[in-house]
């Protein structure tokens, strides 16, 4: 996702902009007793199938739609990658005789499944003869976009869920392009002595009428100190006096978890006997993710091209994502059964694919079609620039296979 700038989100417990909520969150807020967690909300209104911005349809993805994604700036991207995954497809058909799956997991428009699918054919015409593309998409208002995109594709298609594809687990490659960050997180705030969860509070009165606030919730369990213990951040105030040399954090600090990454990771292993899984998304070290100066998190919203730090505006209408943690993505990955195989930058990937030779070959080009030159090179140029598309992370992982690939040594190089 290409990232307009914005300002930060505010103050821990802050009101929104939106002038209401709207009547079906108001349901079921109240039928909440009035407030839940951050990561209920988030659920809501991603992923809900009536009102949430995927789950209706209600978002666009491109440049003249609420966000741009690598696949949706043209087919460039989609030609850097296609060789890696058709790589992998030929190492797994040479150990087995079985049929194999490219699976692409929240495949938003459409577009890369049909990029992708359009150059195994084109280019390793056999080893798509073995091949079916398999997407895997939870929200059927994105789901009816991608079936008029991909209409008239002649490779095997069809849709499923990680259950469906666990009652026979396929051989094969799957693709989380931008899919993680879009799970959704807990925020947690510190108080000065405790975490404590980060709630939507609906609040109602006769002057103020009906708002949404971010609010400081229960104090944080067991499990989730644990894991905020790991990151390198004390669980309390009396461990971080006693602990190592961290600058103090202030009140109201509030950060991200993400307890969806293991159980998304368990269901995709579930579906999978044998191959691999690449992960492209925006992730951080946890030194960077926790630093003390990151005071508010990662988590943005986005809609038409816009950035806001309010993720209580216009609920279902908007974009909400928060960066991963490399750490945390690792540690779930090797806990439910995946092989790393290691991780690099965007920018550094496609180097290593062939993305300088395509710019080579583009300046050799012929002045007749100069236009279309010259958009090809912009969109190269973004998908390495490191203040945007650069910076995503690739993170690789094996399923069934013996032994595995150093670290960072997983990209095929042409």
């Amino acid at each position: 996702m290409t990232r307009p700038t914005a300002p930060r989100p505010g103050p821990a417990s802050s009101a929104s902009e939106a002038s209401s909520p709207p009547a079906w969150l108001l349901e079921r807020l109240r039928s909440a007793g009035g407030s839940v967690p951050f990561r209920t909300y988030m659920a809501w209104a991603l992923h809900d199938p009536e009102h949430g911005a995927y789950g209706s349809g209600h978002l666009r993805i491109g440049p003249r739609g609420d966000f741009a994604t690598a696949p949706s700036l043209g087919g460039e991207f989609a030609a850097l990658l296609a060789p890696q995954l058709a790589a992998w497809l030929e190492e797994l058909a040479a150990q087995s005789s079985g049929p194999l799956a490219l699976v692409e997991t929240g495949p938003g428009e459409g577009q890369l499944a049909r990029q992708l699918a359009e150059a195994l054919q084109q280019h390793w015409p056999q080893l798509a003869a073995r091949t079916e593309l398999v997407l895997v998409e939870p929200n059927a208002g994105m789901a009816e976009r991608q079936r008029r995109q991909l209409e008239g594709l002649s490779l095997p298609l069809r849709w499923a869920s990680f259950e469906q594809l666990a009652a026979r687990p396929l051989q094969g490659v799957v693709l989380a392009h931008e899919v993680l960050d879009a799970l959704a997180v807990d925020r947690i705030v510190w108080d000065g002595a405790l975490w404590r969860q980060q709630v939507v509070a609906l609040h109602e009165g006769a002057s103020a009428g009906l708002a949404l606030r971010l609010e400081p919730g229960e104090p944080l369990e067991p499990e989730a100190l644990a894991q905020l213990a790991a990151l390198g951040l004390p669980p309390r105030a009396s461990e971080a006096a006693a602990g190592p040399a961290v600058p103090p954090l202030p009140v109201g600090w509030c950060t991200e978890l993400h307890p969806e990454l293991a159980p998304w990771l368990r269901s995709c292993a579930a579906g999978l006997s044998r191959g691999r899984l690449l992960v492209i998304d925006y992730a951080l070290e946890a030194r960077r993710y926790y630093a003390p100066h990151r005071q508010d998190g990662t988590l943005m919203a986005y809609r038409d091209q816009t950035a806001s730090a309010d993720p209580l505006r216009d609920p279902g209408h908007w974009d909400l994502t928060a960066h991963l943690c490399l750490e945390s993505v690792e540690a779930a990955a090797l806990a439910e059964g995946w092989q790393p195989l290691g991780q690099c930058r965007q920018g550094e990937a496609l180097l290593a694919l062939g993305l300088a030779e395509r710019l080579h070959a583009l300046q050799q080009g012929s002045g007749a079609d100069l236009a279309s030159l010259l958009a090809r090179r912009e969109a190269l140029l973004r998908l390495v620039d490191p203040h945007a598309l650069g910076d995503f992370r690739w993170l690789a992982f094996s399923k069934g296979e013996p032994g595995a690939l150093p670290a960072a040594a997983f990209l095929r190089h042409p």
